[in-house]
């Protein structure tokens, strides 16, 4: 039953993206934006979403935590529609609606061919960051946690690895496997560590225990390598702008505690900046 139901959305979403070819980046993001105001509640527990805001913003009123989930909502329409154009982001027209801050800072690392990881979360339309960093000509790699749905998940992994990252690595031991013979190849990593992890370590997000990824701070002590913040933000409708920050170095005597909670810190700055650019909806300090 669980397969057909895939099937079923599978085909749903094809008939979506055969219409947004049609009406073009900038309508069809625009309306699926509403629409995900719309319908994102039914799929995702309301009440999750404003106790997760609560949880960062303890003094917030129920009107703008109310106003961010309505623009969280928004916005995550609004990438769902965007995928369909990815390829106009990467090569065609579209790659003028994206502004960089901190260009240099990507071209010092690929000058000195020098190794670093990446880390962001999931804001905006996230999958231009590492579209743009592949772009630059960084050896990048990149970690994915494959969809539940096998028809759309083939569709999503064809996208990235055409358009945004070809060096997709699957979440899991084999996926840890190929992440590490690519960093004895000199590759970089990027890496979304917002997300609630099953393994790793409780650390501080937002003055709360939060279980959080230590990939980064395995990769940091095992090869040495700073840390580079990046975040991206929608300016407007189809207008996105992405920061690159300046590397972090942390010593070899920095603990996994130490990392972890210096790169929490860093995503909370990031959330703060457009807090309703961030997804609320996963569970993340369960």
């Amino acid at each position: 039953m669980k397969q057909i139901k895939y099937f079923f959305q599978f085909l749903l979403i094809i008939i979506f993206f055969s219409l947004f070819k049609i009406l073009g980046c900038r309508i069809s993001s625009a309306l699926s934006g509403k629409l995900f105001e719309i319908i994102g509640p039914l799929f995702r527990s309301k009440k999750l979403i404003l106790s997760n805001i609560n949880k960062a913003f303890p003094d917030i009123d129920l009107k703008k935590s109310k106003r961010i989930s309505k623009l969280m909502w928004n916005n995550y329409g609004r990438v769902f529609a965007e995928y369909m154009f990815i390829k106009d982001f990467r090569i065609g027209k579209l790659n003028e609606n994206i502004e960089i801050k901190g260009q240099e800072i990507l071209d010092d690392i690929k000058k000195k061919n020098q190794q670093v990881v990446f880390i962001s979360g999931h804001f905006s339309n996230f999958e231009l960051m590492a579209l743009h960093l592949e772009k630059t000509g960084i050896n990048l790699s990149t970690i994915y946690r494959p969809l539940n749905n096998n028809f759309l998940n083939k569709i999503m992994v064809n996208i990235r690895e055409q358009y945004i990252c070809k060096n997709q690595i699957k979440k899991g031991i084999g996926g840890m496997k190929k992440l590490l013979s690519l960093k004895k190849d000199n590759y970089s990593t990027a890496l979304m560590i917002d997300q609630r992890v099953s393994e790793g370590i409780r650390s501080n997000f937002f003055n709360q225990k939060a279980l959080t990824t230590t990939i980064p701070a395995q990769l940091i002590k095992k090869f040495n390598i700073p840390v580079v913040p990046i975040f991206i933000e929608r300016v407007n409708k189809i207008n996105f702008k992405i920061t690159i920050k300046k590397p972090i170095f942390f010593t070899k005597d920095s603990s996994m505690e130490e990392i972890t909670s210096k790169l929490n810190l860093n995503l909370e700055k990031m959330i703060l900046h457009k807090p309703e650019h961030w997804i609320w909806s996963h569970n993340r300090w369960k």
